[in-house]
């Protein structure tokens, strides 16, 4: 089979796109607005940008369902304060991911209706999740319209991470995390890790 994008309604390319790029781990992303409202937000369009600088990116595409068509608050908050955090979630926080991906009012506390412990970071105003195992402290680098969505590309400015998920020599403990990811419209939980003899891939 095969599929001509340019044929395809849009959510159908996302289906299909989605079900293909996995699993993909997502970025729990704090940031705050020009007003001081705290704001979280889970993406899965999310990987490293580069190493030196370290970089990461996200993608950010318009909203959905009750908000369709409209800017997403993290998209307005970035491009107005220039700072954000990057929190990486354990499968235990599952629960609250799926909270804090909801259509909330922008003047809502997404910490406060996922139940999540803001804690302050030490080189950006937003706020980082105490439960998540790391956080990462981001600036703006670049903001990039690729169609209907926005890459966002922040530098990394400062990252932290539990102790009890910290194996020493900068190397994290992955069976200790627990890296929830997306499978299509479903979580996965990274858990089984082996190595490949020969192992070139980066």
């Amino acid at each position: 089979m095969k599929f001509d994008p340019s044929e395809l309604e849009t959510k159908n390319v996302y289906k299909l796109l989605s079900g293909s790029v996995v699993p993909r781990p997502i970025a729990w992303v704090s940031s705050i607005s020009e007003e001081g409202i705290r704001n979280l937000a889970p993406f899965s369009f999310f990987t490293v940008a580069s190493r030196q600088p370290p970089m990461l990116c996200i993608s950010i595409g318009p909203g959905v369902g009750a908000r369709s068509g409209t800017i997403k608050d993290t998209l307005e908050n970035i491009r107005s304060q220039k700072e954000f955090v990057i929190n990486i979630a354990s499968t235990p926080l599952g629960n609250e991911v799926q909270k804090s991906s909801e259509n909330f009012a922008e003047e809502m506390d997404e910490f406060e209706e996922a139940g999540l412990t803001p804690i302050p970071s030490e080189k950006v105003k937003p706020m980082r999740i105490k439960e998540a195992p790391i956080q990462m402290e981001c600036k703006l680098h670049q903001i990039i319209q690729l169609g209907s969505d926005h890459l966002i590309i922040g530098e990394m400015n400062l990252y932290h991470i539990q102790e009890d998920y910290y194996n020493g020599n900068y190397k994290v403990n992955f069976e200790k995390l627990r890296p929830l990811g997306r499978l299509a419209a479903s979580y996965s939980e990274s858990k089984d890790f082996f190595s490949l003899p020969n192992d070139a891939i980066k």
